[in-house]
């Protein structure tokens, strides 16, 4: 990514307002981009919305077909810091390899969680002989105390699932529902996955400290009387108690919120920092092929390199 994010009023209000008794649902619409060869809708960073608790970066990848000499994904060695990924995969498979050694095929309804801490790098490779992916990539921003952890990579191949309404719910990470999900995390946060096969109605209990938002993957989503469309992120803000929804037949959404960060972070291409200083050394680093960063032999390819950055240093 290499989009700089500055303007803090325009998207840091936690709340959403209330007209004629009806609190309000911010829409904030999709970009396109491409990432390895795969379409993404992205939804954040957007100067509409920057964060969602720690939640800094939502791309919806596909659904994406591709038949012949097509590799599928590829995303050549690039690094981290101050992050951690999260992938939720929804159909095909990818291979995930890093600095750290780390080789791991993440399969429909798994979970990938890498901790990008003071710097790893990695690769993300789709399977030979797969021809189709669809997977959620998210990014959430690590606490000022915690941006230099030590870097590490876990799989979480079982996840919290069960029924209501008709609906398939998948705790991805955090609590909820008397549920809770092993997903490593460093604020309070909480990813829900929702499926639905036949047209349902669902009363969602939210905590009025945490703020969130919804995304429909499949299909149009109901907030209370307004519709969102596929990929159209619906921020619902903070203190709710509650929210009720209508899922199409065939419909997939997710829900994610958490406390507010209550800091101000830089994104800057693949990095997530707390001061410019912190970026650019980040970036010379990786430039010069630091340590830091490890490599990754096993790839076969160049790394991936920044553009120039947008400020002086």
């Amino acid at each position: 990514m290499s989009t700089l994010i500055r303007d803090r009023e325009l998207a840091s209000s936690l709340g959403c307002p209330v007209i004629d008794g009806r609190r309000q649902v911010q829409r904030v619409s999709p970009r396109t981009a491409d990432v390895g060869g795969i379409p993404v809708n992205r939804v954040l960073p957007s100067r509409q919305r920057r964060l969602v608790g720690a939640w800094c970066f939502l791309d919806h990848a596909g659904p994406a077909s591709f038949e012949g000499n097509s590799p599928g994904l590829c995303v050549g060695p690039h690094p981290h810091i101050g992050l951690q990924t999260f992938t939720w995969m929804i159909e095909g498979e990818v291979l995930h390899r890093d600095s750290l050694g780390n080789e791991q095929v993440i399969r429909p309804g798994q979970v990938n969680v890498m901790t990008a801490g003071r710097g790893i790098s990695h690769t993300e490779e789709s399977r030979s002989g797969e021809s189709r992916l669809h997977a959620a990539q998210l990014w959430i921003a690590l606490p000022e105390a915690d941006r230099h952890t030590e870097p590490r990579f876990d799989h979480y191949p079982e996840l919290p699932r069960w029924r209501e309404e008709g609906t398939e719910l998948t705790l991805l990470t955090g609590e909820y529902g008397g549920y809770r999900a092993p997903a490593l995390s460093f604020s309070p946060l909480v990813g829900l996955d929702m499926t639905s096969r036949r047209a349902s109605a669902l009363e969602l209990p939210l905590r009025e400290d945490f703020e969130y938002a919804l995304l429909p993957l499949d299909g149009e989503l109901g907030i209370e009387g307004d519709t969102f469309a596929a990929n159209e992120l619906a921020y619902l803000g903070r203190g709710r108690d509650g929210v009720a929804l209508d899922l199409p037949a065939d419909g997939r959404v997710i829900l994610v919120g958490g406390e507010p960060l209550g800091e101000e972070i830089l994104i800057w291409w693949n990095f997530v920092g707390h001061s410019k200083a912190e970026i650019a050394e980040a970036q010379r680093d990786w430039e010069v092929g630091s340590e830091r960063f490890g490599s990754i032999p096993q790839y076969d390819g160049e790394p991936l390199m920044p553009p120039p950055l947008p400020w002086r240093v």
